[in-house]
């Protein structure tokens, strides 16, 4: 892997390199540690779903204005406040679980500040490597960018994330908002990037009306958003609520969960590793119908299996498919749309996506507690065959 990685993308994608690898070693240590946080202080599982619905939420009530903005503004200053005032709003849920003052509703809060900051930074970062990278040079920036994802937030965190937790419930927090402020300092190091030019009405709500306009008329970009948006409620719900199910009905222990969750990263690396190779042999449109019956065999697995080592191997396949499926996606979107409405197309994308999410993890939560966590994933299985096989057709278009 560092052969193919060795040529220099310039030092500009460097710093943004080095800072999202910093950022996902602090978003994967509290991805870990913050369901720990809400199951060490109520078993419910509409609690441990909520924290997640609070987080996703600002993208169904601030996406859409979120993207207007990113395509108005500077938007390496944009990411580099947001980033500020993240770590912030974790600092001071770290301080409060130092002192032992923490409760639910002020995870609840900053979980709410955190999303909100991830409308703004996630939409408007999107659009850095078509703006620092050459067309030609994409495929190895973004490959990168995933295999970064992979290795830090999936594989290192995550057993990191668990190991804090024990040793001391703060310092994962704590060290999230330390990578928050290193992360802001590298991109506002990053030379500047000039906004495109607004929209020719110049009204917030002319700009977000161009950006829906262009996805939905897009065939392509509007099965893959709305596909995606079902596919997230479905393995949402399901996963609200897996620290639950890990401990309860696998029977890990806060570590063990944390080692579980390697599985996702393992998958996620070898997708990284065997997506071109995929992608030459088969194509993008059976790569991503074959993806969609991988979900439907992850939830099925979950629901059948009371074996760490099986559902762990069958996390494993499905972070191949996750990772493979977003190599894909990010290619199209990267190349259809235009740079002056990236912000703006992205975050209509990310609000269909992500709405599709924050009910899942609210649906979860309830599923769950009326049903039970196997009928959650059996429930989860039988939508997203259901999901498979309406999009099976539409998904004959796609092309890279």
């Amino acid at each position: 892997m560092r052969a193919r990685f060795a040529v220099p993308l310039g030092a500009d994608f460097s710093k943004l390199w080095t800072s999202t690898a910093v950022s996902n070693l602090g978003d994967g240590v509290t991805m870990v540690a913050g369901p720990l946080l809400v199951a060490s202080l109520s078993p419910d599982p509409a609690a441990v779903a909520g924290a997640a619905f609070a987080q996703q939420l600002p993208w169904l009530l601030f996406a859409l204005i979120s993207g207007a903005w990113a395509d108005r503004l500077d938007r390496r200053r944009l990411v580099a406040t947001v980033n500020v005032v993240r770590g912030a709003a974790v600092g001071v849920l770290a301080i409060a679980v130092a002192s032992g003052s923490v409760g639910v509703p002020l995870i609840l809060i900053v979980c709410f500040v955190l999303g909100t900051g991830e409308t703004l930074a996630d939409t408007a970062s999107a659009a850095f490597v078509p703006a620092l990278v050459p067309p030609a040079s994409r495929p190895r920036a973004n490959s990168l960018l995933y295999a970064t994802f992979n290795l830090i937030n999936q594989f290192a965190a995550k057993p990191l994330g668990a190991w804090l937790f024990v040793v001391a419930a703060f310092l994962p927090f704590g060290l999230n908002a330390l990578t928050f402020g290193a992360s802001a300092l590298l991109v506002a190091s990053i030379r500047p990037l000039p906004a495109p030019s607004p929209s020719r009405a110049g009204r917030l709500s002319a700009e977000i009306a161009e950006g829906v306009r262009f996805l939905f008329g897009h065939r392509l970009l509007r099965t893959l958003a709305v596909t995606m948006a079902v596919a997230n409620l479905v393995f949402c719900a399901a996963f609200a609520i897996f620290v639950l199910y890990a401990m309860q009905r696998l029977g890990l222990s806060d570590v063990g969960y944390g080692v579980l969750l390697l599985a996702f990263a393992a998958g996620g690396l070898l997708g990284t590793l065997v997506a071109p190779r995929l992608l030459r042999a088969v194509g993008a449109s059976l790569l991503l119908r074959l993806g969609l019956l991988v979900e439907v065999a992850l939830h099925a697995t979950l629901a059948l299996t009371t074996t760490p080592l099986v559902a762990a191997s069958m996390i494993v396949i499905f972070g191949i498919h996750t990772t493979v499926w977003g190599v894909v996606v990010t290619t199209i979107r990267q190349r259809d749309i235009p740079a002056a409405l990236f912000g703006r197309v992205t975050s209509v994308y990310s609000l269909i996506d992500l709405a599709g999410a924050a009910a899942g993890s609210l649906a979860g939560g309830l599923f769950a507690t009326a049903f039970g966590l196997t009928a959650t994933y059996a429930a989860a299985a039988a939508a997203m065959l259901a999901v498979a096989v309406v999009a099976w057709h539409p998904l004959r278009a796609a092309a890279t």
